[in-house]
């Protein structure tokens, strides 16, 4: 049974941020990049344990796939099989606030 993802709402300000960000010089690729952000999760609901454990947390639930420089946290609900995508973060930003 594959896992249902929804977005949390840090997660979609975040989406509406980078694409904000990126159509400041080129709005047709900010839509492409965030159309591909989001097409980066897609495996999790087949594959809901795919990414890594994050080290910071060092919680089997909480884990992250990166997708060019951001980290993607998710945080794995079994009980209810769902994934529940909780910040899309850039590197340079330093230590994620989850």
């Amino acid at each position: 049974m594959d896992y249902k993802i929804i977005f949390s709402d840090p997660s979609i300000e975040d989406l509406k941020n980078i694409v904000r960000f990126i159509a400041q010089d080129n709005p047709d690729a900010a839509a492409r990049f965030g159309a591909k952000l989001i097409e980066s999760v897609r495996n999790l609901s087949t594959f809901p344990r795919l990414g890594r454990v994050i080290p910071e947390k060092k919680d089997e639930d909480i884990r992250e796939i990166v997708f060019k420089s951001y980290r993607i946290f998710y945080r794995v609900k079994g009980g209810d099989h769902t994934i529940e995508i909780v910040r899309f973060w850039h590197a340079a930003r330093g230590e994620a606030k989850l």
